[in-house]
């Protein structure tokens, strides 16, 4: 073995054991050149040798760092939900969910909202306070029921990386996504309706269509390459549905992105059977690389995407700015927004909109998704480290959401109950399906800084659903 070997081998095993771990900055070249008296070249080497094998990088003017592995050896299995439309359950968990996020004890580990701490959105600071300052009081009056001019045109700019070409008169501004979703529906939909929808699928659309008294079918979905086409074109043969509801790109909670072919088909088989797809793509512009993925809308050659997103997860949800581009179905939706809220806000909106206008938007969305990308490992990182082996990890590549399915011994919303006790809260997997499917399930945030005090809660989180495992073995073990 070569010195140069000898030297990857030590540092690897550093690596293996835990020593210097995914994230960490590795020692210079000088300092690894004092500690084991090597020379420039060799430690250069070794290092070399480490990138070969995607151990570790190499950022100019920074240093080496440590990488994870990469796309998690477990994923989470292809859903497998009812084959038939089910009334929707779960609001309790839903409204435990929504009050624990108001209960500053806890350590809210599954909450869905993104890191609004960066230094980026300090204009946007300023841009609001300069409105409130002004003399202007045009922020205090109603503003155009479809939305500020302003915003819209900033909207449309933003829709072209998607692949959309929408004129602001496409686009109404609604008081965030979850109004976008909520009209969507309310168009297409009457009470008794069946929607189709991804399998797990976001709990607040799950929920509009509970108030609406619609019925939920839910088509299996597998964690890499979205919705089955093949599943749901059964399903449209068999049932009369209404509408198709997807979240496409950076699926909340599986994490996974529709490959562009797969959005070209689903918008093909909406138009064989003549069905309106409702599209959710508030985490479209978390891409962790460039371009950012197409949307469905963007294939929409007859107007029958509904396209809702907004800046609740990508700048703030307390600003509740959302919007809505529903194609064919303008005027009705436009109707619908009247009698809901009527006119959104108007301060949230001209502050947004001029954040977007001078750049602040795409500034704070390079650096987020940085910062996300390397929490994203992280915390993947922790997860193969402190929870039960064969642990299925999602590996999205945007947003800031993981999904992680548990041995079937695991019942998060036992784990739920268990983890009280130390101040932590998960979202259990039940809470993302009508019938309260994916109770060995949970989603995990890493948008905000992870702090030892975030590692810590993920590892008692690992203890304790490895402690139900093993529980359950035992229990397993006396009835033989």
């Amino acid at each position: 073995m070569t010195r140069y070997e000898e030297v990857a081998g030590i540092l690897r095993e550093r690596i293996e054991h835990g020593i210097y771990r995914v994230g960490d900055r590795l020692p210079s070249i000088r300092a690894v050149c004092q500690e084991l008296d090597v020379s420039i070249s060799t430690a250069q080497e070794a290092y070399r040798q480490l990138m070969d094998v995607a151990l570790i990088e190499s950022r100019p003017k920074s240093g080496y760092f440590v990488l994870p592995s990469r796309v998690p050896s477990v994923l989470p299995s292809v859903s497998r939900p009812a084959q038939r439309p089910l009334d929707i359950s779960q609001w309790d968990q839903v409204l435990e969910l929504v009050a624990t996020q108001r209960d500053d004890v806890r350590l809210l580990l599954g909450r869905g909202i993104p890191n609004f701490d960066y230094e980026t959105l300090r204009p946007l600071s300023k841009i609001l306070a300069g409105l409130h300052r002004s003399n202007d009081l045009h922020g205090f009056n109603y503003d155009k029921l479809n939305g500020s001019p302003e915003l819209r045109q900033q909207v449309a700019r933003l829709a072209i990386a998607s692949g959309c070409l929408l004129h602001p008169d496409d686009i109404m501004v609604t008081t965030g996504c979850q109004e976008a979703l909520s009209i969507a529906l309310r168009t297409l939909t009457q009470p008794g309706d069946v929607v189709a929808v991804d399998s797990p699928s976001f709990y607040g659309t799950m929920q509009i269509l509970k108030a609406n008294g619609l019925k939920a079918l839910e088509i299996p979905t597998d964690p890499q390459t979205g919705i089955s086409l093949e599943a749901l074109e059964l399903a449209l043969e068999q049932w009369p549905i209404r509408a198709i509801q997807v979240t496409p790109t950076y699926n909340n909670p599986l994490g996974y992105t529709m490959p562009e072919a797969r959005k070209r088909a689903l918008f093909q088989l909406a138009q064989r059977f003549d069905v309106a797809i409702i599209e959710d793509d508030i985490y479209g512009d978390l891409s962790f690389s460039l371009p950012r993925p197409r949307t469905v809308k963007s294939f929409d050659d007859d107007g029958r995407v509904m396209l809702c997103s907004g800046f609740s997860k990508t700048v703030g949800p307390g600003l509740r700015v959302g919007w809505l581009a529903p194609g064919r179905y303008r005027d009705q939706a436009l109707h619908m927004k009247y009698v809901s809220t009527g006119a959104s806000a108007t301060l949230p909106q001209l502050a947004v909109a001029e954040f977007v206008a001078k750049g602040h938007y795409e500034r704070h969305i390079r650096y987020a998704t940085r910062q996300y990308q390397r929490q994203r490992d992280i915390m993947i990182s922790w997860v193969q480290r402190y929870f039960p082996k064969g642990a299925g990890i999602s590996y999205p590549e945007g947003s800031f959401l993981l999904w992680i399915e548990l041995p079937a011994a695991v019942d998060c919303v036992r784990l739920n109950q268990r983890l009280a006790q130390h101040a932590i809260h998960v979202a259990p997997g039940s809470l993302f399906s009508a019938s309260g499917k994916f109770r060995q399930c949970l989603r995990l945030n890493y948008a905000f800084t992870l702090t030892p005090a975030i590692e810590d809660a993920v590892r008692t989180v690992g203890e304790i659903a490895t402690e139900m495992v093993e529980e359950a073995q035992a229990h397993a073990v006396n009835l033989e």
